[in-house]
């Protein structure tokens, strides 16, 4: 079996790749009948002659490869007709945006696998970037937060080597006695909390935070019915929100009355109450002056986020009072962190950890039959069609939706 590694085509640049030199040539020692092959590329955070020295094949045409993987949306024009691909194709949700993409795929009869949907048999995501998500938009909002009030100078992640870097130049700054609040409890939060932990800033129940000063920066997770709450007054229950939220209005307001750096790292499902909105942010009680919205959903639960940012500018202010974009330290402004691509700014540290999930779940369907059913849940294209457990996007494909 061959599978090739494909170069990132998207703009702007992405440098990460499913798997490192030696994770490769380690999965392709792990199984006797894989070969891997490399297209060659200026780009990627490791260097064509790092897989060459793996002993690893490189070669331009990857036509004959029996599963092409790549990170990020594959250009129309680069499509291989008939190749089967693995790539996060950001179409599951309807993106308007790669619309086009999706019908491209099914006319070249491709065979597409998308990463963000491989599950186990629960629906359980199984691989991803959410801890780099988290580690690096963490770390920004720190970074924001030391520009905004002069109080030290981080470097861009992207100008440093590894998440080892990071954490050192961590270890170099002080946080002043501020109270910071995250939302969720996956993988992105994981990454997030890991950036508070390293730098010893304590955590604290919920009630405590709420109700309690502190002479030190301190923080508190959130998870749903925390800041969601039933209209009818009654106990909610979190399987019956996560099945139909509308029965639930934000709560949301207690945590921004005394919170004054929102880390926003909650997965937000469709219909579920806003957490803020632009009437709430406008609110003589809401402290909150920064916000890292790793989540960033435009124009939506988090109301300063009026757009996504990027690597190279990546903060903005909010004015709640004219509810329009400002300098990220205007006077009265919320400061904004959204950029919507955090895990490319730490490519190598990326690489590596995806690798390791898909060598651990992906690969060994290839070689038992799929027996946990791994590549038929991701498999949304198949002989030009959508596979049954995608097929509610084939009005989205004809462009009636």
């Amino acid at each position: 079996m061959k599978i090739g590694l494909i170069k990132e085509r998207k703009t702007p640049p992405d440098r990460r790749v499913v798997f490192s030199p030696q994770k490769a040539k380690a999965v392709q020692m792990q199984f006797e009948d894989l070969q891997f092959v490399v297209e060659p590329s200026d780009i990627r955070i490791f260097s064509d002659k790092a897989y060459a020295q793996q002993d690893l094949l490189l070669e331009n045409d990857l036509s004959n490869c029996d599963v092409l993987l790549g990170v990020k949306e594959v250009p129309i024009d680069s499509l291989i007709p008939h190749a089967s691909y693995f790539f996060f194709s950001h179409t599951i949700k309807k993106q308007p945006y790669n619309r086009d993409l999706l019908k491209a795929i099914l006319d070249k009869n491709i065979q597409l696998y998308d990463h963000e949907v491989v599950t186990d048999s629960l629906g359980n995501r199984l691989i991803g970037f959410g801890r780099y998500a988290g580690l690096v938009g963490a770390y920004n909002g720190f970074r924001a937060l030391g520009l905004r009030d002069s109080l030290f100078s981080l470097p861009k992640v992207d100008d440093l080597a590894d998440l080892e870097a990071v954490k050192k130049e961590l270890d170099a700054i002080r946080v002043p006695a501020i109270k910071i609040c995250l939302s969720g409890l996956g993988k992105v939060a994981k990454g997030a909390k890991e950036i508070l932990d390293h730098l010893k800033i304590k955590q604290v129940g919920v009630e405590e935070y709420l109700s309690d000063t502190f002479q030190e920066p301190v923080y508190t997770i959130i998870h749903v019915l925390d800041y969601n709450r039933r209209k009818d007054g009654e106990p909610g229950k979190i399987s019956e929100f996560f099945l139909d939220p509308s029965p639930y209005e934000s709560d949301f307001m207690r945590f921004a009355k005394v919170t004054d750096f929102f880390i926003a790292g909650h997965f937000y499902g469709d219909n579920a109450p806003y957490l803020f909105t632009r009437a709430d942010a406008r609110h003589p009680d809401f402290k909150i002056s920064l916000v890292a919205d790793i989540s960033c959903d435009i124009d939506g639960p988090v109301a300063s986020t009026l757009r996504a940012s990027t690597i190279e500018d990546p903060f903005y202010g909010y004015d709640p009072q004219t509810e329009s974009e400002v300098a990220f330290d205007a006077e009265g402004a919320i400061t904004v962190m959204a950029v919507d691509n955090l895990p490319c700014e730490l490519p190598k540290d990326a690489s590596e950890g995806f690798g390791q999930m898909f060598a651990e779940h992906v690969i060994p369907a290839f070689f038992n039959g799929d027996l946990d059913g791994i590549l038929e849940r991701a498999r949304m294209t198949k002989d030009g069609k959508l596979t049954p457990r995608y097929d509610y996007l084939q009005e989205f494909v004809d462009g009636k939706e």
